[in-house]
């Protein structure tokens, strides 16, 4: 066995050879896995697999990491139990890679017990099968859902993560997705919690009757249950030649060159509360393909599902392969970056705003959006900021805002504000997915008319084709508006200035 030391750090060597121990199972098929997980499962009626499992969401306030919180003894002793457990306990072992892209391809190592082989098998339909050009993992993650207490512990430079007590498969993706991000930035990108999608569109300014098309690149930055998915998975109602793909849902990077490199090859990490065919047939379809695997969703004894059920959490969830999901792109990759939606359901601000670099950063930072299931189903529902909308930072979020600030500015990036919710307090209007993707689709093809409006001291649309935008005017659903955007302005102020590290031009900006 390895000298697990008390003074030394942790490499990969510290755990066991996959292929030589004993005590594991190495990169076994997935029906192997499904047959290690046969006394869980329930059977649905599409012949896929559907697991409940003890935790629901993610363990936010049981994680710690080597670089932002106070790390002790304790803290390395866990991990070192993680690693001693590896060794001598029975366990199945995933090799898979996180990105396609030549800088920023890195090789995941997944342990878990061979009883909770189900999570693994989650896992790794998300993932694409590690090459052996790859060479050795870059990332290490050993999940141990039996343990008596739930601590997620991460050494972030060395590329170790330890789940202990939770056996939500949230936390094994999200152990290597948050250090995808974290080697990113040290190679001068930034990791992004959003969703990329590229839309071929005519536009109306070229020549001939039809136009030309032309390729945009779009992001969706928004916390889960806030529309990114629906959105980033939206065809726009374009018909052909025109069309909108979906390249990722959940993590990607911002690189100095203008590509946004993605992660998830093969699969998406899905919620599915409420999922309905009518309003996200795409996703539907391949949650209820026989090769996804469902998670914490109501199937009742003949495997009839029921994704509006949420007896059992509302943070129920599907892995579903990108090979049957229609509005999927084979690429996950995006060669370039035209345009940034922030989402927020905050009903002071407009359907659709466009910002400065300054004010995009700011809205990086206030990261406004609300509590979710997937979260802190406690809270779900209230109202939340977190930075970039992404709690699975690494290292200093000002520093974070200000680097967004500077490749936006640099790649000269078009940065947009929109509100999924409602506009107003007092008999407020909803903005809908119809009127949503109808601003989308117009903003992409470059038809809306823009104005600076003194009042909301925005810049909001003046004119959107297919929409009588004036309808959405925040000041005629507030009471006293010019009194609660002010007040707004001064916390949102206060708030950003809590950031040491963060720009004071960035601060000023705040709208």
């Amino acid at each position: 066995m390895t000298d697990l030391g008390m003074n030394r750090q942790f490499v990969t060597t510290d755990f066991p050879d996959p292929v030589e121990a004993d005590n594991v199972v190495y990169d076994p098929s997935m029906a192997e896995l499904r047959a290690f997980s046969e006394h869980l499962e329930t059977t649905t009626e599409y012949g896929s697999p559907s697991y409940v499992s003890e935790q629901r969401s993610r363990s936010a306030d049981r994680t710690k990491n080597a670089v932002d919180d106070e790390f002790d003894e304790d803290d390395h002793q866990l991990v070192r139990d993680a690693v001693e457990y590896a060794h001598e306990e029975e366990m199945v072992c995933l090799d898979r890679r996180v990105g396609r892209h030549p800088d920023h391809t890195y090789v995941c190592r997944y342990y878990v017990p061979t009883e909770y082989a189900r999570i693994a098998l989650a896992w790794a339909k998300l993932f694409e099968p590690a090459r052996e050009e790859d060479g050795d993992p870059d990332f290490v993650t050993v999940q141990v859902p039996d343990w008596e207490e739930t601590a997620i512990r991460v050494l972030p430079e060395e590329g170790v993560t330890a789940v202990l007590g939770s056996d939500y498969t949230g936390e094994a993706k999200k152990s290597f997705l948050r250090l995808f991000m974290y080697r990113v930035k040290r190679a001068g990108g930034l990791g992004l919690h959003a969703g990329s999608k590229r839309v071929r569109i005519t536009d109306p300014g070229a020549e001939g009757a039809n136009g030309d098309l032309r390729t945009v690149g779009q992001l969706f930055l928004g916390l889960s249950a806030t529309g990114k998915s629906t959105l980033t998975g939206h065809g726009f109602d374009l018909d052909a030649p025109e069309s909108a793909e979906m390249l990722q849902d959940d993590v990607c990077a911002l690189l100095p060159d203008g590509t946004v490199a993605g992660s998830e090859g093969n699969g998406l990490y899905v919620k599915t509360i409420g999922l309905d065919r009518d309003e996200q047939e795409a996703i539907y379809d391949a949650a209820t393909h026989e090769s996804a695997v469902l998670e914490n969703v109501a199937v009742d004894d003949e495997g009839s599902v029921d994704f509006h059920d949420d007896s059992l959490t509302r943070n129920g969830r599907a892995v579903i392969a990108r090979e049957h999901l229609a509005s999927a792109g084979e690429e996950i990759d995006l060669s370039s970056v035209d345009q940034i939606f922030f989402i927020t359901r905050n009903p002071l601000m407009p359907p659709i705003a466009k910002l400065s670099p300054e004010q995009a950063a700011a809205a990086f930072m206030l990261g406004e959006s609300i509590q979710t299931s997937a979260g802190d189903p406690d809270r779900a529902g209230e109202a939340i900021r977190v930075v970039g909308t992404n709690p699975f930072i690494v290292g200093s979020e000002g520093e974070e805002g200000n680097r967004f600030r500077d490749l936006v500015s640099d790649l000269d990036v078009e940065c947009y504000l929109i509100n999924t919710g409602r506009v107003g307090e007092e008999s407020p209007r909803d903005v809908g997915v119809d009127e949503t993707v109808t601003i989308l689709r117009e903003v992409a093809r470059g038809t809306v008319e823009w104005t600076d409006d003194e009042v909301m001291d925005l810049t909001i649309p003046e004119s959107v084709p297919g929409l009588s935008i004036q309808e959405y005017y925040v000041p005629e659903y507030v009471t006293d508006y010019e009194t609660a955007a002010r007040e707004l302005r001064e916390e949102r102020r206060r708030y950003l200035e809590a950031f040491e590290d963060l720009r004071p031009e960035i601060e000023r900006s705040v709208y």
